[in-house]
């Protein structure tokens, strides 16, 4: 054992020497090479004709070249054989010598296939410059001494040329340069050509950002030049021009609105027609008035292009989501990336036999895995066999409603009920029409970004319609949201807080409805732009229309009032959840009625909840409104009771959305617009300024069943509630005959729940038919005669 022990030390001792010596003779024999290849290159560079030489016989002069009368043969001789090519010969010996070297520190050991196959470069590469420089270079400074490229690369110029000719003789000696290069120097052509690439593209973004850096600034100084030779022209003007006082100087007073109407009542008077009458229940006439400007709203700072990423780092992404796929089990190939200002979608061709559910399944994992903060899995892209899967970007960019009404999809939209919602993923101004959908529902948690898109769709109608064209009713339970919007012209009533006044405003909603589908029936048109064509024609024809559902027996005028064209009427309920806690059932019939006909007569709702459950948006009120925005919901639960599909839940926030047109199954993404409240008061106030509203009492006064304009039901009684039951009449006239008021006996007879024949028991007895509960019985107060 000790015997081998101390073979095994030997062997060690003798390997570690012999690694030392050649370790040392591989540095030793390195400099000597460098210091070699110095000498060379130096009696090359230095070298001169007239100098002692090998092939001359200039003997017994005085000696030039810088390596002495030694260097000067060294040169006559790499000249004679190689020509200017002579010069690459100390300069790639000294490189192959080096990487010979620091391979032998790095690996312990001597590679000679490494040594053989640089050596066949370094002649390859001989091969091909001296050749090269043979067929290119005729003449050089050592004409009639040595050849451009030697006698090494004469021989294969006129080898290579008597067999391909002279152009395939270069392309041929190219080649073989390259090769050579590459074999002794370890070079990678593709590499290099992603650096420069990469390096161009560096070279150029600073070029493009110098370039509007220094246009900037020429603008900016040309801008303040201009400013200052005018100022100089006026100053020079107004120190030439006479000072002259009028005795009688005029008054130039800004126009008032008030001839408008006066010009319009002597045109009424100039033709004997019916006079125009007013009455409650319509909407009077505003007075023209101009636009706002869209300077009111903060201009959009321009963010990121493609979400802040560069190419590099999408691909590197796009791998790197492969790869993650890929350890969950999931084999898929990234098509295309769609970057945007808050997301940016992967579009997947998943392998064939993966189910798309079982990506929807990772998201979690995958927004894990990825480090963010949601992954959302789009299943369906209409028009595509891909996949799609959303990752939101690391630097979010702020779409301002400034941005988007910018826009030239919203400045050419023609319908007055145009509202801007924000973009889509990949940055497009994404704005729709409000009279095709034709109502709206809307839901999101707290701080999603719902109360912002309120009041974006509320600017978006006030920068494109005027009072004449589209009036507002605005329920706001909360009593802090929509407040702002209070005394601009375009209400009918103020801003409704008290939510027994919304049902009231509903009831107005119900009748003006039926009065104008009354209008509508009497004149043959089938919706209310119909409606507004045919009385605008009439008065161009100075031939005004008046109303033929007019009854000298209904009303205290003597005249048919003459018909004027109708607005359109958008009723917005910030908190649905609220209303219908405090009202309960009564709206949802009165939404319902709204939603099924409203849309012919010009009539549109939009309503809100923040509370998505399915006691708030009933089947009844979900089955009419098919048009929803979903913002960020808590559960998946939610997200079905908006949408009827999950989704929702993986949104951002803020303003993040997603958008179910009507007639279509699958969402839009959409970036909500962000507006400021400094924004909305600017614009409230602006619209303040320029007209006060006329409002309609009538619009939230309350109303009984006689004088509901909806309402459809005979009454029993004169104090009996309006929201009672449609079958309280037979009810009645059962016990009236049975003479037995319980409960269980009007749920059989009726087959109707227990709850509801309870309420039916309890409102006859709050209104005197039947006396309390005494014993298990109760009296029937109503003789059996009436």
């Amino acid at each position: 054992m000790k015997k081998f022990k101390s073979e095994n030390f030997s062997l060690i001792d003798k390997k570690a020497g012999t690694n030392f010596l050649v370790k040392h003779i591989l540095e030793g024999g390195f400099i000597l090479i460098l210091a070699l290849s110095a000498f060379v290159f130096l009696a090359l560079v230095s070298y001169k004709s007239s100098d002692p030489g090998w092939f001359n016989t200039n003997h017994g002069r005085e000696v030039v070249n810088a390596g002495g009368k030694f260097g000067a043969y060294v040169a006559d001789l790499f000249y004679w054989f190689f020509g200017y090519a002579a010069f690459l010969l100390p300069i790639f010996i000294t490189y192959a010598s080096g990487v010979i070297l620091l391979e032998q520190r790095s690996f312990k050991f001597i590679n000679r296939l490494s040594i053989i196959i640089r050596s066949i470069g370094l002649i390859l590469l001989l091969i091909g410059c001296c050749g090269f420089l043979s067929l290119q270079i005729r003449s050089n400074i050592f004409a009639g001494i040595h050849f451009s490229g030697g006698l090494f690369g004469q021989y294969i110029a006129i080898t290579l040329n008597n067999a391909l000719n002279f152009y395939g003789a270069i392309l041929f000696l190219f080649a073989v340069f390259l090769v050579g290069l590459t074999w002794l120097t370890d070079i990678s052509w593709i590499l290099l050509i992603e650096v420069i690439g990469h390096l161009s593209i560096i070279l150029c973004g600073y070029i493009i950002d110098f370039t509007k850096s220094a246009g900037k600034i020429v603008y900016e100084n040309a801008s303040k030049f201009g400013k200052y030779i005018r100022s100089l022209k006026s100053n020079r003007s107004l120190d030439k021009r006479p000072v002259t006082v009028e005795s009688n100087p005029k008054i130039v007073k800004k126009p008032k609105l008030t001839p408008k109407l006066l010009s319009e009542i002597n045109n009424l008077t100039n033709n004997p027609k019916p006079i125009e009458k007013k009455e409650k229940s319509t909407i009077p006439l505003q007075t023209k008035l101009e636009l706002p400007a869209l300077g009111l709203l903060d201009a959009g700072q321009p963010g990121k292009s493609m979400g802040g990423y560069s190419n590099n780092e999408l691909e590197n992404l796009s791998r790197e989501v492969e790869q993650h796929l890929l350890d969950f089990g999931v084999t898929a190939t990234v098509v295309s990336v769609h970057p945007g200002p808050v997301i940016t979608r992967f579009e997947l061709q998943l392998a064939a036999g993966i189910k798309v559910s079982r990506l929807s399944a990772l998201a979690k994992d995958l927004a894990r895995s990825l480090s963010v903060t949601s992954v959302r899995v789009v299943e369906i892209i209409p028009g595509k066999t891909v996949v799609g899967l959303e990752l939101p970007n690391p630097n979010r960019a702020m779409v301002r409603l400034s941005e988007v009404l910018n826009s030239d999809v919203y400045q050419k939209a023609h319908s007055s009920l145009t509202l801007a919602l924000g973009v889509d993923i990949a940055g497009c101004p994404m704005v729709v029409d409000l009279a095709k959908m034709p109502h709206l529902l809307v839901a999101g948690t707290t701080g999603s970004g719902k109360s912002v898109g309120i009041n974006a769709m509320i600017l978006s109608l006030l920068f494109q319609a005027t009072p004449e064209q589209v009036r507002l009713i605005l329920i706001d339970p909360k009593m802090l949201e929509l407040s702002v919007y209070d005394g601009i012209p375009h209400l009918l009533t103020p801003v409704v807080t008290d939510m027994r006044e919304a049902q009231s405003a509903l009831r107005w909603c119900v009748g003006e409805m039926e009065r104008r589908y009354r209008l509508m029936a009497s004149l043959g048109v089938r919706n209310i732009a119909g409606f507004n064509v045919m009385v605008c024609d009439a008065n161009k024809k100075n031939e005004p229309l008046v109303d033929p559902t007019w009854k000298k027996s209904d009303s205290t005028e003597e005249s048919a009032p003459v018909l004027s064209e109708l607005p359109y009427i958008v009723v917005v309920i910030d908190e649905l959840a609220d209303m219908m806690m405090v009202v309960g059932k009564k709206v949802e019939q009165l939404i319902a009625r709204i939603a099924q006909k409203a849309r012919a007569a010009g009539i549109h709702l939009i309503l809100a909840t923040q509370r998505p459950s399915v006691d708030v948006l009933t089947g009844l009120i979900k089955s009419n409104i098919p048009t929803r925005i979903s913002f960020q919901v808590s559960s998946k639960i939610d997200s079905r009771t908006i949408l009827d599909q999950q989704g929702a839940e993986q949104l951002l926030g803020h303003g993040d959305m997603l958008f179910l047109a009507p007639g279509t199954g699958t969402p839009l993404r959409v970036h909500g617009a962000f507006v400021d409240d400094k924004e909305v008061h600017r614009i409230a106030n602006d619209w303040r300024s320029r007209g006060e509203p006329d409002y309609i009492d009538v619009v939230t006064q309350n109303y009984d069943d006689n004088d509901d304009p909806g309402a459809n039901m005979t009454s029993f009684s004169d104090n009996r509630s309006e929201d009672s039951d449609p079958l309280y009449d037979q009810v009645v006239e059962f016990v009236i005959q049975t003479r037995k008021a319980s409960i269980s006996s009007v749920q059989r007879r009726f087959k109707i729940g227990y709850n509801r024949a309870a309420r039916l028991v309890e409102e006859m007895e709050s209104s005197g038919l039947v006396g309390p509960l005494e014993g298990g019985f109760r009296d029937v107060l109503v003789p059996s005669g009436e």
